[in-house]
């Protein structure tokens, strides 16, 4: 099984006034992870895969330790833990090679902007997602 990897970078203004990373702004690197992830590394040239939109349905965070900032970027791992016909379930680790600062899962939903509705995962989407498909991590 592969995870997808994303080096998030830290900015200023992610820090709360307690001197680390506010809360909502994981919900940020999991996006930016997620959006890397199902879009830039959709597969094919010229894919359609993904590009239609998708919507996100759930999040849940378990929030293990605080992280301050520093210069150098957190890395975000991603995998998929369900392919379902119309959803998938994306869980992501934010962490450092030594540490992990949050463990936290996506429900989304395919979407056709164009029909305003959600839409089946292709045959093609289905086989990508399949590449990085594993069970969910033990719970902290």
């Amino acid at each position: 099984m592969a995870r997808h990897i994303y080096n998030c970078p830290l900015r200023w203004s992610d820090m709360d006034a307690f001197g680390h990373v506010n809360n909502v702004v994981f919900l940020r690197y999991l996006e930016e992870a997620r959006i890397d992830f199902m879009f830039r590394l959709a597969p094919g040239d010229g894919s359609p895969s993904f590009a239609g939109g998708s919507v996100v349905a759930r999040h849940e965070i378990d929030y293990v330790r605080p992280l301050v900032h520093r210069h150098a970027p957190v890395t975000v791992e991603s995998w998929v833990t369900k392919i379902g016909a119309a959803s998938l379930t994306i869980s992501y680790e934010i962490k450092d090679p030594d540490q992990v600062y949050v463990r936290a899962s996506t429900i989304v939903v395919p979407y056709d902007l164009a029909e305003e509705r959600p839409r089946r995962i292709s045959a093609e989407e289905k086989l990508f997602l399949q590449k990085y498909l594993a069970e969910e991590p033990a719970s902290v």
